[in-house]
This record gives structure tokens, sequence and C-alpha cells, in this order.
């Protein structure tokens, strides 16, 4: 897990949270998380690690509930829409940590929840490594209008793909693979106006939350940071259903 040079001045960091529904908004420090340096040669494993500290204190805020659009019609979300826990990422695709999350802890969450109904994941385009990232964002929307968003986020963050950067011609190669049909539309899409005005507003709003690495979650309110075993994700979720039951039978 990686931290923007121009947001972090140090090897640990807290995560602030402002609420966007509150009239005046309120900052909240909840959680921080440490970057180690990578695993030595030969490690089995990923090629480096992070230590992740979740401030025990940091619970659920229900305010932060609402980032989830739950929008129908949103090309880069999974699930349904009224599905009583959302799942928000905020992601890079040149983010190692959101890699390892996307091949060792989603495919499981989508498996045991979404199918079911009870999960919705909605995924938000945070690049924050440069001109790279920015281009694989806009690609991975452009993928979307044409319904293979989750395609081509697959493609992106098989194990490699990042090292072989996101240029336009590997860009157009990852469309191919993800089964995007039209190769003309998804090049002028990945780089037209509405690409980076939807880009830019996932920025804001992870930027506004004061996300400073990927990948960054809110589950129901509850802030997590970093790409946590696959029981920290569980937990939260059926903590989080838990909670949603009991409102809905009030």
């Amino acid at each position: 897990m990686s931290k923007t040079a121009s947001k972090t001045a140090s090897k640990t960091k807290p995560i602030m949270i402002v609420s966007g529904v509150a009239a005046a908004a309120v900052l909240l420090g909840v959680v921080s998380y440490t970057a180690t340096k990578p695993a030595s040669p030969g490690a089995s494993g990923s090629s480096s690690a992070a230590e992740v500290s979740v401030d025990p204190s940091a619970g659920v805020y229900a305010e932060l509930e609402a980032y989830a659009r739950r929008d129908p019609a949103d090309k880069l979300a999974l699930g349904r829409a009224d599905a009583p826990v959302v799942l928000i990422e905020y992601a890079d695709f040149k983010c190692g940590y959101c890699g390892k999350f996307a091949r060792d802890t989603e495919p499981a969450l989508v498996k045991k929840y979404v199918g079911n109904g009870a999960l919705r994941i909605e995924w938000r385009n945070f690049p924050i490594f440069g001109e790279e990232s920015e281009a694989a964002a806009r690609a991975s929307w452009a993928a979307g209008q044409q319904g293979r968003f989750w395609e081509f986020h697959k493609a992106a963050y098989a194990e490699g793909a990042k090292e072989k950067g996101f240029g336009k011609d590997r860009l157009a190669a990852l469309a191919k693979e993800a089964g995007v049909p039209d190769a003309a539309r998804f090049a002028k899409d990945a780089d037209g106006k509405a690409a980076r005005e939807a880009v830019g507003k996932d920025q804001e709003q992870g930027y506004a939350l004061g996300a400073t690495s990927t990948p960054s979650f809110l589950i129901n309110g509850r802030p997590i940071a970093g790409a946590q075993p696959l029981e920290t994700f569980t937990e939260a979720i059926e903590a989080a259903a838990k909670t949603a039951s009991s409102k809905g039978k009030q």
C-alpha cells in the first residue's frame, strides 16, 4: 500500500474523513496505517508487505453511508442497488495492494454476498500514481460504458499486469482482453470529457474523505484501510447486514 508523496510526509498518516452530509463539515480521524519495506527476495507471497492498523475506536459513521450512490444505472457497480450493505472501494489500477484485494479477496466477497443480494460493490476511480493511473481510470470507465468494466478490472489487476504499464496500446489490449466490443468507441470515450469528469468526481470524493492511500473502503459508513484479510471484510459486512436488518424491523 503506497502513499502519495504530495499528500504524505511520513510513513504513518491518519485518514481523515470529512462528512459530506452534516451541515458543518466534521473532520474525523478514524484509521492509520503503515507501509513496510518490500519483502526480501525469494520470500513467498507478495513482493511487498503492508502492516495495516485499524483504530479500534473507529466504528460506523451514519453520515458516511450517504457516499453510496445506489444508482441502478451505475456501470461501475456490482450487485443490487437496494442491497442492505454497500462496499465502496477507492482504488488505483497501478496499486499493488488493490490488485491483491481484487485477486484474493473480492472474488470471495462477490461469491458469498453479491450473488445472494446481500452486498453491492461500488467502484471509485482514485488514481494517485500519475498519468498512467489517470489513463487506466478513464479506460476502465470507457469499458464500463460498453458493459465491460468488471472484465477490464479483472484484466488490469491480473498478476503482472501493472508491470506492463498502462500506455495507450496496452490499454487497448486490455480492452480487447476484456471483450469490449467497439474498440474505436472505447478509445474515443477513454480520452473524452465525460471520462475525465467521471474520474474527477470520484477523485474529489476520495480526497474529501482524506484518503491518501489505496485501497480505501467504506462499508455502510465504516472506514477500512488497505488490503485487509478476507475475515476483516466478512465481519464488517455481516455486522452491517445485521444492523440493516434491525433497522428494517423497527
